[in-house]
């Protein structure tokens, strides 16, 4: 993609913006594994999983997630 097209596209409304980011993130989602995965969040999840291997009783539900964000 060109400087050019780039350009444009920023020239879009912010709505139009929006739809092109929900196509592209929903292209993306269908292969993860195309997605490259730098080392910092490599070493973050690397870290969180093994956190969860130590403690695997050591959770919160779903349930306690979302009643937590919505008090939030």
């Amino acid at each position: 993609m060109s400087d050019t097209d780039v350009a444009e596209i920023l020239k879009l409304p912010a709505e139009e913006r929006l739809r092109l980011v929900e196509i592209i993130w929903a292209s993306l989602i269908t292969e993860p594994s195309s997605v490259p995965l730098g080392d910092a969040h490599r070493a973050i999840i690397d870290e969180r999983l093994a956190e969860h291997e130590r403690s695997p009783e050591d959770v919160v539900s779903r349930d306690e997630v979302l009643a937590e964000a919505r008090r939030g």
